[in-house]
């Protein structure tokens, strides 16, 4: 079964498409990625997303700017997927199915709400195939927190039966996932943890004007001196030490903090870059604190695993930074496990989208903490089924 998968994370840097064959029933394995590609967003259209999720426009404007950019936002998935198709010579009838998380802008679980835009309506009638979005929407319904949804992604594919993994997303928020070797997804745990490129990202646009958009290869925090007194009050934050189930997003840890956050350094004459390497030094911290809570004695050095994906991966300074907060804990990118890293988000929504056009529950109830795992997901264009 071929099924597309698309997904914009809070960084709101590209698109990342990914063509998946899956087996036709509820295994996910063996599975072959068949194509994949990633279509970056324009500095311009990046800017507008991150203004309209910090919520940085008038009401009236609000409004017209979130309908304008779900439609834009929706042919831009559109393009990816067709411009995907036809570099691998692959006809879109051929595909059962497009799975497509959205752009994400609002995500409260305290109000029981989140907000994705990108139409899939707008996007099926586009490509000629069945639309599987609003993933997050039933879960919420439920009373869960709507994310984080990969973690049934990692246990399909990334779990082993004799070695414990932790699976880390380092996209604008970090999440990681707990794979206690051999389980069959009751003891899977994960959540959010906190900020990881969103808050670096803001302060590099806006200390730069919009000239950069984000700390290439970490060379400015690596220049940088971890400011002691800010870690301290960072690490205070009451969302890193909230019991889990938790989720959040750019609503918390978005454009205002970051702005926040550069506001005081340049009060208080902090370089720009020891600002970078704080907020480095905050992200790995919370993540080495998360495993050893969710890893427990398999978090010992020299014990362990956790395997990488999201832009993240590619910021060398954060991957040392990380490995030497977890001394001893092999820190590898996916790619050891056989999951290309760039790839991962959007190959599970293509697992959830074929799950849920096979009527297959996609969720781990105890990751967002509902009752039950449940469908989820909304299929626009059936009549393509």
């Amino acid at each position: 079964m071929w099924v597309v998968g698309l997904m914009s994370g809070t960084s709101a840097d590209a698109i990342d498409a990914a063509l998946v064959e899956w087996p036709d029933g509820a295994a996910a394995r063996p599975f072959r990625l068949l194509a994949y590609q990633e279509f970056p967003h324009t500095p311009a259209l990046q800017s507008e997303i991150h203004r309209l999720a910090a919520g940085e426009l008038p009401g009236a404007a609000m409004l017209a700017e979130l309908v304008r950019l779900d439609r834009v936002i929706a042919d831009r998935f559109a393009d990816a997927t067709l411009e995907l198709l036809r570099g691998a010579g692959i006809a879109p009838e051929r595909v059962a199915g497009i799975g497509s998380h959205g752009q994400t802008v609002a995500h409260h679980p305290e109000h029981g709400g989140t907000l994705q835009i990108g139409c899939p309506a707008r996007i099926a009638e586009r490509v000629g195939r069945p639309v599987v979005a609003d993933f997050r929407r039933r879960d919420m319904a439920m009373g869960g927190e709507g994310a984080p949804l990969a973690p049934f992604f990692h246990h399909a594919v990334l779990s082993d039966p004799k070695e414990s993994r932790g699976v880390l997303n380092l996209g604008g928020i970090a999440n990681l996932t707990w794979l206690p070797a051999g389980d069959p997804g009751e003891n899977v745990m994960a959540f959010d943890v906190g900020p990881a490129n969103s808050l670096t990202d803001g302060v590099v646009s806006l200390s730069s004007q919009g000239r950069e958009r984000f700390d290439v290869d970490g060379s400015r925090a690596r220049r940088g001196c971890v400011v002691g007194a800010y870690l301290e009050e960072m690490l205070g934050d009451p969302y890193l030490a909230r019991r889990a189930p938790k989720s959040t997003g750019r609503e918390r840890y978005g454009l205002a903090e970051a702005r926040r956050w550069l506001e005081r350094a340049q009060q208080d004459g902090v370089a720009v870059d020891d600002l970078l390497a704080t907020l480095v030094e905050l992200s790995v911290r919370a993540v080495a604190a998360a495993w050893r809570q969710m890893a427990g004695i398999d978090a010992a050095p020299g014990r362990g695993r956790i395997l990488v994906g999201g832009g993240g991966v590619r910021n060398r300074y954060a991957m040392e930074s990380l490995a030497r907060v977890v001394e001893g804990v092999a820190v590898e990118p996916m790619e050891a496990a056989g999951v290309p890293a760039d790839a991962a988000e959007a190959m599970a929504f293509s697992l959830l989208a074929r799950n849920a056009l096979l009527g297959i529950p996609n969720q781990l109830p105890q990751c967002t903490g509902v009752r039950e795992a449940r469908v989820l997901g909304v299929v626009h264009g059936v009549e393509w089924l």
